[in-house]
């Protein structure tokens, strides 16, 4: 590929910096071949001109793009260099939190400096099973790839964890070994994986100290092999040291700590044990002060020293070696406060009585004078002679802190030993897997011979790095056969030689170390003089001649050379150790037995380190034949053959690599130097793994991923059916150079930057088609905008046309209004002005006219008064003469009446007697009355008149004087005065007048009133509004009062709801914990005990002879012992010999459970015993009835009378027999006294019990032979008998005849016996036809009355009816005779039943007979002539005979039971069962027999028969606990079992839903409630089999249906891997689909539908497998960077989707396994949410309720865009969910506990199922059982 097609405008680069090592830039413009300066523009907004190298003319880095950034493997990436590797780190470290990444096959670890939650059980159960690349990187993986390797390939593996001190080796290094601990177990009982575990805190405690970049810094190296047997299961392990750093012993740098122990002893020192070691704080002693820095934050050494104790004690060091080992490191510390007081320069001594180096001869049993001499002297050996010679001061020191460190790493050599030691297995060791926890490449500004060592040991491990990655390299190419090319890579075996072969620089020191004047001067010397000039990787100092430079693979080391002598010789003077070994105390002998051999040990003397090599777990002897030359081995010698014996190890294994990064030297957490990161990066090897693959092919793909990503870059014609070769073809056109790739078999390989290239292109087809796409949309958008604005604008024009149309007609409305205005207002104008002129006129005139009309009135006037005078004069003269002309007349009249009226009166006395005189005068009368009658109606008339007048004042007055009640009454007074007097109208009047001055005065009265009314009005107005006011502030108070009540109760209400809910919350999650906990209690229970059992079978195995008396009592053989104490003695003592029986002689009192039992048992003989009675008067009863027709045939009636008698007296005798025998019995049991004799087992005791069953086994031989004696009697009566005599003669004769053939007296006496028995029986017959007509009669007048009480009813019903409407009236007599019909029906379905059991009966009762009247008819034939079977043919005789009911009972023999529970339980196949009968029949079955045992009160049976039942389920759970149908179908059958307890308990709680026969099928004699408890137990363990069968089952399907399959395709692309190839989410033909979840699931149900399980518990089950699919898919997406992405969100939510609505249709919604799915549903939701602004950080805190806080984040950090359009989740918003959701209280957890099972619950399901209509199948060999 040209530069000038990458290198174009905006392409982004790296240039190196100073500071950030490398910093991002983008060209300003495109690149042309020999350009000198490339514009570029940096990320902070400058401009810069980047000068290229005129020799080189290098190009700088391209960068990758942003969709490889942050790639779990490094060499993943298109472009591998070291910017590229180092950015992608810092991404993944500091924005994501990821401190794991990939390179090739080494993995970076990179030192978070904070505790992280990734390290859990859960996270390890996650990465148990799973490929290295299916997962996020993890040293888990590693761990787990070793494993798995070292079980297919059975070859050894090695993981190789090296880096700088405080990068976290011994910690990545502890994780594995935890790890392989978790996941393997140990192969018995002993715990290995636990004491290997328990080696880290003692080699923490004893080889690690605080230094200034580690608080927890291993001082050593080591490497551990794990061993592991055929099963690969932990058995042991062993443990190899390196290069222990003895000089810390002595010495401390500042702020650094001497060893962990030496402090935790110090923190303990007033512990009881520990006050013999005299030891106080830690700053009085001189080794350990020396820093300054006692105490490390965070840790309690107290706490710590218990840990070490506790592990030491684990591996099998005893206390008292403890204790040793404790005195030992407490001497070291006393022996470093001895001080030394100076003679003279060559001499020295210790003061008397020094208490310091007194309390270390005292802790190491040594003399105190000999030490204090050997502290201040040496011996001196020459040729001839031996001489004592006093050491200086400064001498002595040395001497004594060589000492120290001596005994301190024979100290560290002997606690290694034993740890081996208690880590040997004696089982042979099939394979191992070795952890190399080793120091990286370290160089300081002064390097001695530690970091010597050190890097020499790097160059090694280096080296061999190297060759395994171009073997993996070179292995892959092979695999793929493409042509392969030399790969050129750094080779340090240079460097390895100059330091290791001969004349090499430890072979130089080593010689100059012989040399008895040698010294770092003269071997410097001789460094310069072999190597200098002569070796390119050896120079010298300019400024130095005591230093060499050495170029290391990392970088150039200069090495000081003072001290290397020295500490290569390790010298310690020999007569201290003599000393040491002539102590008293046992144990430091022990230290020094490798120095017999030689004084030469393995401890330096100023600051080195020693090396260890491998110890063996039994120390071995050395050879006496050894020569002093040998045992006198140098350190560096030492050393070098360790080194050489781990890289044998290593190349003899796998090896996988760890390499730990110290992000900063400050230990801040998440925080990335650049520079430091590079340096280590460079130093373990880690850019060199990239420049070996980017020499190569780094970038591969597979065809179908290379197809399914870049399917964009093709067209249509170039997609073939071949993928490969459609692949080949795109290839050939997108790239031209055919060496920038090449075809594998299954892999296409791209050189570097070539996959860079392919997404530029990818980009560009996107970007084009995302414009084309934009282009298109925004036209659309835009023509759609156009349209609108172009309505919107005619919109606009018609209503502006509109307005201004309105607006002209409104202008022409407005001047016509005018112009009529204009016309009417002129009109006006002229109106008013002719008003004003003619209203003058007017005026004038009436002036005028009215002068005129008053001088006419005057006139007038005097005319009228001119008139009236002349009126009044004229009248009175008028008057004057009519007065005396009328008198005149008068007179005349008068006198001439007078005249008259005598004569009429002589008239009238005449005719006064006359009838017609009265007549006349009647009539006359008549004619008065009317007349009168009509004044009086006038005078009513004009009453009626006043009274109106009157009544409209009162009115008026009244209205005014209703106020004053004086006045009203005064008023009322004068109104009843007016109508009683109401001619009074005078009165009346001056009574008005009177009202009028009254009305007056009370008017001024009403007035002054009013007046006061008014201000009194007005004040009550006042006082009402301040009262009104008050009033209002009252109200306002109480409303606020009222306000304040009704929060604050509202608030306590709902502080109250909310408490009763979080406590009704807290109390369901304790008791969910507490069955939970009860559940797994059962689980570790039943685990328990399949060990015990697997146990028991390997001893029995190895034994073969079972333990004579032994026999194992199951957990579930429970009962009430005080109940039935015998039925327990019986179950003890049933497998051993019958006792002999006591003398009789002995007497005890009798056994009251025994005597109770047979009472019962007579007891239940007499009921049988009445109940046949009852039944023999019920058919004499029916006898009686048919009597009318029996007349006919008297013979028959008199032999079946005689039958009755002679049954009953049969009967009667047997009841007698049954009394005498129960009274013998009683009698002999009361007689016998010995406890024996009455127990069970005794012989009184079986004699008792086979009585009682001879007696209920006689009775029922008695009822037969009743009932064939009664045909046999039938049938001989009706043989004897004429056939032709028709005159039938009577009882009397037959008797009397029969009488006279008697001639025995005892025949006679027999006869009337039977007379007597047969007039008794005729007297009963009657009595009881009586009594059947009385019942009858009765019956007869209750259905009379129910009838009336009837027929009332229907009146009322007819009356109600014709009272409602038509329609109601109709709709109402339907519903009556729909409610009669219901009743008839059921009436009659009742009637069916029982005539269809009563033709059951009478159809087995006709088969009896008829077989019985065979067998009589064929003994008659022998005795009767063949003539008389043809003249007298027998007349056959229906005999009934009653048969029980089924009574939902089983029974079997005690002997059969082990049949029973094998037919039934171990060899029943499911699928059987479940197809073809009904569901749950074992379990029916198996409580049909309880029943019957129940029944029997055979506690014994029960007891028996439940344990053998329990303890077969359990049996064949265990032989086929992993298949599901078998565990599915014995829950259900448990379930089932257990309900039918329950529901036939007699427990009123469990027989509400019963019918009445099912509750006469209740247990009458056992409570079962214990056994309820232990099958209820057995039924959770039984569940919880079949959610690990279910676990087992849906484990493979879900992370390959859920998340990796692409249900929805094309959504997500396939991003480019690295070497460690993921599973492709293409669907293969072996890989799982949803659509292969789905399947199972409704594989699951079915089966669980057909096993009859109940609902509920299909709802538990189907909830339990949704949290398992939820769980693990959600933990699996938390643990995988390029699942977090917005397609698989859609992806999961889509998946989701289908199994809810799997859920609908097998209508499970309301099981809550919906909810088990909703942290998935939030996380799928999590990652297509929008993720920028704050409003989108508080969306996702309330919609992520279901995730933890840690889950959020970890989501967050992991979403990865798929394409370069999606964005990153920044930082910032990452923090800003951090702190909304800090005060959430959650679980810190990461995972889901995949493993967690619900707590099950059996609610109570009752069975409709009738236990008599159960049949029992002749497919299940149950026929030696019968229906009861």
């Amino acid at each position: 590929m040209a530069a000038s097609e990458l290198y174009t405008k905006f392409a982004r680069v790296w240039i190196p910096d100073p500071e950030e090592v490398w910093k991002s830039a983008e060209l300003l413009k495109d690149y042309k071949p020999g350009d000198k300066v490339l514009l570029l523009h940096l990320e902070e907004g400058k401009d810069l001109e980047y000068c290229l190298d005129p020799k080189t003319k290098e190009l700088p880095h391209l960068r990758n793009p942003d969709i490889l950034v942050g790639e779990n493997d490094l060499t993943a990436l298109s472009y591998l260099h070291e910017p590229a590797v180092l950015h992608n780190l810092r991404v993944r470290f500091i924005d994501s939190k990821l401190i794991y990444t990939y390179c090739g096959i080494v993995l970076v670890a990179i030192n978070p400096y904070e505790q992280l939650p990734i390290y859990g059980e859960d996270i390890i159960n996650a990465y148990s099973g799973q490929n290295m690349g299916d997962m996020d990187p993890h040293i888990f993986a590693v761990a787990e790839e070793a494993y798995k390797q070292m079980a297919r390939d059975e070859r050894n593996q090695s993981i190789i964890v090296s880096g700088e001190s405080g990068a976290g080796k011994t910690v990545s290094a502890k994780y594995a070994m935890r790890y392989f601990a978790t996941v393997s177990g140990s192969a018995s009982e002993a715990n290995v994986e636990e004491k290997v575990l328990a080696s880290n805190p003692i080699m923490e405690s004893i080889g690690n100290a605080k230094t200034t970049r580690n608080d927890n810094s291993s001082r050593f190296g080591k490497y551990i092999e794990i061993g592991f047997d055929k099963r690969y299961r932990i058995i042991g392990a062993n443990m190899r040291t390196y290069l222990l750093e003895k000089s810390r012993v002595v010495f401390q740098a500042e702020e650094e700590r001497n060893y962990h122990i030496f402090y935790q002893l110090c923190a303990s020192a007033k512990l009881p044990e520990f006050k013999m070691l005299r030891l106080g704080n830690a700053n009085n002693f001189h080794y350990t002060k020396q820093g300054g820095s006692p105490v490390i934050e965070g840790v309690d050494d107290t706490k710590e020293m218990a840990h070490t104790r506790q592990a030491c004690t684990l591996l099998g060091i005893s206390e008292s070696y403890q204790m040793g080992i404790f005195r030992i490191l407490a001497g070291i510390l006393h022996l470093g406060n001895v001080a030394f007081t100076s003679r003279d320069s060559d001499s020295c001594t210790i003061p008397p009585k020094h208490e310091p180096l007194s309390i270390f001869s005292d802790l190491m049993g040594v003399d105190y004078e000999e030490m204090c001499h050997w502290l201040c002297h040496r011996k001196l050996a020459t040729a001839t002679e031996t001489y004592i010679k006093p050491i200086s001061k400064l001498q002595a020191t040395n001497a004594r802190d060589a000492l120290a460190k001596h005994i301190y790493a024979k100290l560290f050599s002997w606690i290694v030993d034993h740890v081996n030691q208690a880590l040997h297995s004696a089982v042979k060791q099939h394979s191992f897997i070795g952890v190399l926890d080793i120091y990286g490449f370290e160089t300081f500004e002064i390097n001695s011979f530690e970091q010597f060592c050190i890097n020499y040991a790097n160059e090694k491990l280096q080296q061999q790095f190297n060759m395994h990655v171009f073997k993996l390299e070179q292995e892959e190419y092979m695999k793929e056969q493409i042509p392969w090319t030399l790969i050129d890579f750094y080779d340090n075996q240079p460097c390895i030689n100059l330091i290791e072969s001969k004349l090499g620089i430890l072979d130089l020191l080593d010689e100059e170390c012989k040399m008895p004047k040698g010294t770092d001067d003269t071997w410097a010397q001789k460094l310069y003089n072999t190597h200098l000039n002569k070796c390119a990787l050896f120079e010298k100092p300019r400024l130095s001649n005591k230093a060499f430079i050495i170029q290391h693979f990392a970088d150039k080391v200069e090495y000081q050379c003072e001290g290397f002598l020295e500490k290569n010789k390790d010298t310690v003077f020999e007569e201290q150790i003599k000393v040491l070994k002539s102590s008293k105390f046992k144990m430091l002998p022990e230290l020094f037995q490798d120095d017999e051999k030689a004084i030469s040990p393995t401890s330096a003397t100023s600051s080195g380190r020693t090396a260890l090599t491998r110890t063996p777990a039994k120390p071995t002897k050395g050879r006496p034949g050894q020569t002093a030359k040998e045992h006198k081995k140098t350190v560096g010698h030492q050393f070098r053959n360790s080194l050489h014996l781990l890289m044998e190890t290593l190349n003899a294994t796998t090896p996988h690599y760890v390499r730990c990064i110290k992000p900063n030297d400050f230990k801040f957490p998440f925080t990335f130097d650049e520079k430091r990161a590079v340096q280590q990066l460079r130093a373990c090897g880690v850019l060199e793994t990239i420049r070996i693959s980017a020499a190569g092919f780094p970038s591969r793909w597979t065809y179908q991923e290379f197809f399914s990503r870049y399917r964009v870059l093709m067209k249509q014609k170039d997609v073939l059916s071949d993928r490969k070769q459609t692949c080949k073809n795109v290839l050939e056109k997108l790239i031209l150079d055919k060496d920038k790739y090449q075809f594998g078999k299954t892999k296409i390989f791209f050189r570097a930057g070539q996959v860079a290239y392919l997404e530029k292109l990818r980009a560009d087809k996107l970007r084009a088609a995302c414009i084309r796409i934009q282009k298109t949309i925004r036209g659309w958008l835009l023509r759609k905008k156009y349209l609108r604005m172009r309505k919107a604008a005619i919109t606009v024009q018609r209503h502006v046309r509109g307005y201004q149309a309105r607006c002209y007609a409104k202008f022409l409305r407005r001047t016509k209004a005018a112009t009529i205005i204009q016309k009417y207002w002129r009109m006006y104008i002229i109106c008013r002005r002719y008003k004003i002129r003619r209203s003058a006129t007017i005026v004038l005139q009436s002036y005028l006219r009215g002068y005129l009309a008053r001088n006419r009135y005057r006139k007038m006037l005097r005319e009228h008064k001119a008139v009236i005078i002349q009126k009044w004069v004229r009248g009175w003269l008028a008057r004057r003469h009519y007065r005396r002309s009328t008198q005149a007349i008068i007179y005349l009249q008068c006198c001439f009446r007078r005249m008259m009226a005598k004569r009429e009166l002589k008239k009238l006395k005449i005719e006064a007697r006359s009838v017609e005189r009265y007549k006349k005068l009647h009539i006359g009368m008549e004619n008065k009355i009317m007349q009168l009658q009509r004044k009086v109606d006038e005078q009513n008339k004009d009453y009626k008149c006043l009274m109106e007048k009157l009544t409209n004042l009162e009115g008026i007055y009244t209205s005014e004087t209703e106020k004053l009640r004086s006045d009203l009454e005064r008023l009322q007074l004068s109104e009843e005065e007016a109508k009683i007097a109401t001619g009074r109208v005078l009165s009346l009047q001056e009574e008005i007048a009177k009202l009028r001055k009254d009305l007056e005065q009370t008017q001024s009265e009403k007035k002054s009133i009013e007046e006061r009314a008014d201000r009194y009005k007005q004040e009550t107005e006042q006082l009402v509004s301040s009262l009104k006011e008050e009033n209002t502030l009252l109200k306002q108070e109480k409303e606020t009062l009222n306000h304040l009540i009704v929060e604050q109760a509202k608030e306590m209400t709902e502080t109250m709801e909310k408490k009763l809910v979080e406590e009704t919350k807290q109390l369901e999650l304790d008791l969910n914990d507490e069955r939970l906990r009860y559940q797994n209690l059962l689980n570790e229970f039943s685990r328990l005990e399949e060990r015990y059992d697997d146990l028991k079978e390997e001893m029995t195995l190895m034994v073969n002879v079972p333990k004579p008396g032994h026999k194992r009592t199951d957990s579930t053989h429970s009962s009430n012992e005080s109940e039935y104490t015998f039925s327990s003695e019986i179950a003890e003592t049933e497998d051993l010999p019958l006792r002999t029986e006591e003398p009789s002689e002995k007497k005890v009192p009798l056994d009251m459970s025994l005597f109770l039992k047979l009472q019962k048992r007579v007891t239940e003989l007499e009921q049988e015993k009445q109940v046949m009675q009852d039944e023999l008067d019920r058919k004499e009863e029916q006898v009686l009835r048919s009597k009318a027709k029996e007349e006919e045939r008297p013979q028959i009636r008199g032999a079946e009378l005689e039958y009755e008698s002679l049954k009953r007296q049969e009967l009667e005798s047997e009841n007698k027999k049954l009394k005498n025998e129960l009274n013998e019995l009683r009698k002999a049991l009361s007689e016998k006294s010995a406890p024996e004799v009455t127990a069970p087992g005794a012989p009184a005791y079986r004699v008792l019990m086979e009585q009682l069953t001879s007696v209920s086994e006689e009775l029922d031989v008695r009822k037969e032979e009743v009932l064939i004696l009664r045909s046999q009697l039938v049938s001989q009566k009706e043989a004897i008998q004429p056939k032709d005599d028709k005159n039938t003669m009577t009882d009397s004769t037959i008797l009397l005849e029969d009488v006279q053939k008697m001639k025995d007296k005892g025949e006679i006496a027999q006869a009337y016996i039977g007379l007597k028995e047969t007039n008794r029986l005729l007297e009963s017959q009657l009595q009881s036809q009586k009594r059947s007509h009385e019942n009858e009669a009765e019956a007869l007048r209750g259905e009379i009355q129910s009838l009336k009480e009837e027929n009332n009813r229907q009146q009322q019903l007819l009356a109600q009816n014709l009272q409602l409407p038509p329609e109601a009236r109709i709709e109402a007599s339907l519903q009556h005779e729909i409610t009669r019909l219901t009743n008839e029906n059921l009436d009659l379905m009742e009637q069916l039943e029982k005539q269809d059991k009563t033709v059951r009966k009478l159809k087995k009762q006709l088969k009896v007979f008829a077989k019985k009247i065979g067998e009589l008819e064929v003994g008659q034939m022998e005795n009767i002539s063949p003539g008389q079977i043809i003249d007298e043919p027998i007349r056959p005789v229906n005999i009934p005979r009653k048969e029980k009911d089924f009574q939902g009972m089983l029974e079997y023999k005690k002997e059969d039971e082990q049949k029973l529970v094998k037919n039934l339980i171990l060899e029943l196949k499911p699928r059987g069962v479940a197809v073809n009968l009904i569901p749950g029949l074992p379990a029916y079955i198996l409580f049909m027999c309880v029943r019957h045992a129940d029944y029997l009160n055979d506690d014994q049976k029960v007891r028996s028969l439940l344990t053998s039942t329990i303890n077969s389920i359990k049996k064949v759970l265990k032989k086929r606990g992993d298949d599901f149908e078998t565990v599915s179908f014995w829950l259900s059958n448990t379930c089932r079992f257990l309900h039918c307890l329950k529901q036939y308990s007699g427990e009123e709680g469990f027989m509400k839903h019963n019918t009445s026969r099912q509750n006469e099928h209740c247990l009458t004699n056992f409570d079962l409630a214990e056994y309820r408890q232990v099958l209820s137990d057995l039924a959770i363990q039984i569940y919880q089999q079949l959610v690990r069968v279910l676990e087992n089952i849906l484990q493979p399907m879900i992370v390959s249906g859920m998340l990796e399959h692409e249900t929805i395709q094309g959504v997500s692309g396939v991003k480019p891997t690295g070497l460690r190839k993921r599973t492709s989410s293409i669907a293969d033909e072996g890989t799982y689909t949803l659509d292969s979840i789905l399947r199972q699931l409704n594989s699951f149900h079915s089966v669980l539908c057909q096993h009859g399980m109940d609902p509920e518990l299909i709802k538990q089950v189907v909830k339990q497998m949704f949290y398992i699919v939820g769980a693990v898919t959600l933990n699996n997406l938390l643990l995988r960077k390029d699942m977090c992405s917005w397609s698989k969100g859609m992806q999961i939510r889509y998946n989701v989707s289908q199994l809810e609505e799997w859920l609908r249709d097998k209508n499970l919604m309301n099981s809550g396994a919906k909810e088990t799915l909703e942290p998935l549903i939030q996380a799928a939701q999590l990652l297509q949410v929008k993720k920028k602004t704050d409003d989108d950080a508080e969306a996702i805190c309330s919609m992520c309720s279901a995730l933890t806080t840690a889950q959020i984040v970890k989501v967050l950090n992991l979403y990865t865009p798929v394409n370069e359009f999606e964005e990153r989740v920044s930082v910032s918003f990452i923090r800003t969910i951090q702190m909304r959701l800090r005060d959430r209280k959650d679980s810190p957890q990461l995972l889901m506990d995949a493993k967690h099972i619900f707590p099950v619950t059996f609610p109570f399901n009752p069975s409709s199922l009738a236990l008599e209509t159960i049949q029992i199948p002749a497919s299940l060999g149950l026929g030696f059982i019968s229906r009861v």
